[in-house]
Formats: C-alpha cells, sequence, structure tokens
C-alpha cells in the first residue's frame, strides 16, 4: 500500500465528504529531511468532525487519526481541514 492509501485508510474514520492527498515529495528531493524516508503532502478534507474547531484542533485531530505514520511515513505535511458547514 502507497503512504497516500494508508492516510486515506486512517482518515476515513472521520467520514470526509471530501478528501484530497497530493504527495509532493518529488518537490523535495535533496531536502535534508526527504533522506529520512518520510514523504511531503499536502491535504484537503472536509468532515463534520471539524465542526466547533479552530485550526489547531483540526490539525490534531489530524496527526492523531494518522497516528504511527507521522512518525514515519510522513515528514511533512500541510492541511487545510473545513467543516461541512464550511463549504455550503
Amino acid at each position: 500500500m502507497t503512504t497516500v492509501e494508508l492516510m486515506q485508510e486512517k482518515l476515513a474514520i472521520l467520514q470526509p465528504s471530501l478528501l484530497e492527498i497530493e504527495d509532493e515529495s518529488a518537490l523535495h528531493a535533496g531536502h535534508a529531511g526527504a533522506k529520512s524516508g518520510g514523504g511531503h503532502y499536502r491535504l484537503r478534507i472536509v468532515s463534520q468532525a471539524f465542526a466547533q474547531q479552530n485550526t489547531l484542533a483540526r490539525h490534531r485531530l489530524v496527526y492523531a487519526t494518522l497516528g504511527n505514520l507521522m512518525q514515519n511515513k510522513i515528514h511533512a505535511l500541510s492541511i487545510t481541514a473545513y467543516s461541512t458547514e464550511e463549504i455550503l
């Protein structure tokens, strides 16, 4: 399974109405962190789980949901997280 597929699998628990993950690892080739094996990703997610949460709480929820992927498969993650109401 690719890292993007693992991320999709783990984030499914948040029941997102939109989930976009872009692998930007190739843009960071040669970067010091790229040698650690973790990739660079951009995440856009819409979920009711983010309702009534500020940006920091949303990011913490994503990090917690991704769990150990944050320690080994993901070096950098850019997150844009919205609640369902914010998209309507």
